[in-house]
């Protein structure tokens, strides 16, 4: 307000800052989405925060014992608060069939039966800009066989590639695949024909989804689906950093898991078949075969083999897949050395364990191989224990993606600033679109990074070879505050793991003899 003068002299007014504080998000809340106990489960399908591995007893019962339904949630949400991890969000699901066939009659859902799909046969795919004989890859995976067909489009040009994942042929859908496509895409334009240009490589997307041997069709991938669709409970939970669903290997909860971590700004940790070995002489087993048929994704990583451990019901020997525990070393290394830190290496020794499955335990030379293909995997050292040692995302592979998102510690630090600034500017919303806005905007975001910097979550020895925050008439044109639109750029060079020691060793020439 300003200031009434009377006397000739100095007068002293306080102006508010026009700096905002950002509250540093969380980065290791991990939700678990997963089959529970039948009769015990208090609400399936809605989200459920924990904070201790009681809390989940008294919620959804506790540890599982049954021959027909996979008793794999409760163990690795057991294993998440055991190695670290302190804030859970569980939906568990109840199965729509939890009997054996040979003994009790079927509930009113069966298991997914199994078929081939094929959306090729009734698209047209035509180049945008052919200037060159580089042929235009179009990849059809993780087809569905719901109402409306939907499945995830790869287009890939050289180094470039366009991914639409979820897309439907129904028309009146918001994602049909003529709209979302043409509308967004620098490769390819769409249309409803069956004939495909001499100038595209088609490459088939068919998925066979059947229940897995042995679960007598416990196993839905409807379920999962169900869970992860837009507009359903866990889709409006307010913020969430690590997605987990344990011992889940089929495609198309995969994609669906996948997809839905990247809209959310999380992360999502993959198993490995339950089946799969690391002995490259092994045939289909091999888990080096697994990564072409699980998504690629920079919001992805995935860890390898299964580990061994004791029921805590029982005391018998079990099998658990790695991603319950590795999240929890995700939390665990978050609050002791930052988010910045790969959550691998030799602090990392996951509890609970007695190691590796034995006929997965890895030489160094099958390490390098599975490592190059992106599968981060667990080792026994001595005098250690069992720890991650591996931190690549499954873009890893991807030359075109591998330089900016190939590290898990980098993606999860992008996500973390991502979902720190969307939680904290929404003061920015309804606020005049001009100077004073944009340098409010600056400072608030060039202080948090700023104590990022000082925390040593940066490479680079000053503030300005760490970030950079650009807010301004170069960012925000006429035509952006015309039509409402502010601007915001802000870059930072990441810290990358060393992965490779290299020690050199030379003798002194000359030296006298003892």
């Amino acid at each position: 307000m300003p200031v009434t003068t009377s006397f000739p002299g100095i007068y002293i007014l306080e102006l508010p800052s026009n700096a905002h504080t950002i509250a540093a998000a969380p980065t290791s809340i991990a939700v678990f989405v997963g089959y529970s106990h039948p009769f015990k489960t208090k609400h399936p399908g809605v989200p459920i925060e924990l904070f201790s591995f009681a809390d989940y007893e008294r919620e959804f019962g506790g540890f599982i014992e049954s021959d027909i339904l996979d008793p794999t949630l409760p163990f690795a949400v057991n294993q998440f608060f055991l190695n670290g991890g302190t804030d859970a969000v569980v939906v568990g699901m109840v199965p729509g069939r939890y009997f054996d066939e040979a003994t009790s009659p079927p509930t009113d859902k069966g298991p997914v039966v199994a078929g081939t799909v094929d959306l090729n046969g009734s698209i047209k795919f035509t180049a945008q800009e052919p200037t060159d004989r580089t042929p235009i890859t179009i990849a059809i995976d993780n087809v569905q066989t719901a109402t409306p067909t939907v499945g995830d489009i790869t287009v890939t040009y050289g180094s470039q590639q366009e991914i639409f994942r979820k897309v439907t042929l129904d028309s009146t859908k918001p994602d049909f695949l003529q709209s979302r496509i043409n509308s967004t895409s620098a490769l390819v334009t769409v249309a409803p024909d069956p004939t495909y240009p001499a100038n595209l490589t088609k490459e088939s997307g068919n998925i066979n989804v059947a229940a897995p041997a042995g679960s007598n069709g416990v196993f839905n991938v409807a379920d999962y689906g169900t869970v992860f669709q837009a507009d359903n409970a866990l889709d409006k939970w307010p913020l969430f950093n690590i997605l987990v669903t344990p011992g889940v290997t089929d495609g198309v909860v995969l994609a669906e898991a996948v997809a839905f971590a990247e809209r959310k700004l999380a992360f999502y940790i993959m198993d490995p078949p339950a089946t799969s070995v690391a002995d490259q002489g092994a045939g289909a087993t091999w888990i080096g075969n697994y990564p072409a048929l699980a998504p690629q994704s920079q919001n992805a990583a995935l860890y390898f083999p299964y580990l061994q451990s004791g029921d805590p019901a029982t005391g018998a020997a079990v099998t658990l897949p790695p991603s319950g525990s590795v999240a929890g070393i995700f939390a665990r290394t978050d609050t002791a050395r930052g988010v910045w830190k790969a959550p691998a290496g030799i602090e990392t020794t996951i509890l609970n364990t007695t190691g590796v499955m034995p006929a997965n335990v890895l030489t160094d030379q099958q390490h390098g191989v599975l490592n190059n293909l992106g599968i981060d995997c667990l080792r026994s050292f001595p005098g250690v224990g069992t720890v991650v040692f591996g931190a690549r995302t499954t873009v890893y592979p991807n030359t075109a993606l591998r330089t900016q998102w190939g590290y898990v510690p980098v993606r999860r630090m992008a996500l973390f600033i991502e979902q720190t600034l969307k939680v904290n500017l929404t003061w920015v919303v309804f606020e005049p679109n001009d100077e004073p806005l944009w340098i409010a905007i600056r400072t608030t975001i060039e202080g948090f990074m700023l104590s990022l910097f000082n925390q040593g979550a940066f490479a680079g020895s000053k503030p300005s070879e760490a970030f950079q925050v650009k807010c301004d008439s170069s960012t925000t044109t006429p035509d952006d505050v015309n039509n409402g639109i502010v601007n915001i750029v802000v870059a930072f060079a990441p810290l990358k793991p060393a992965e490779f020691v290299v020690i050199k060793i030379a003798q002194l020439a000359g030296q006298a003899q003892a």
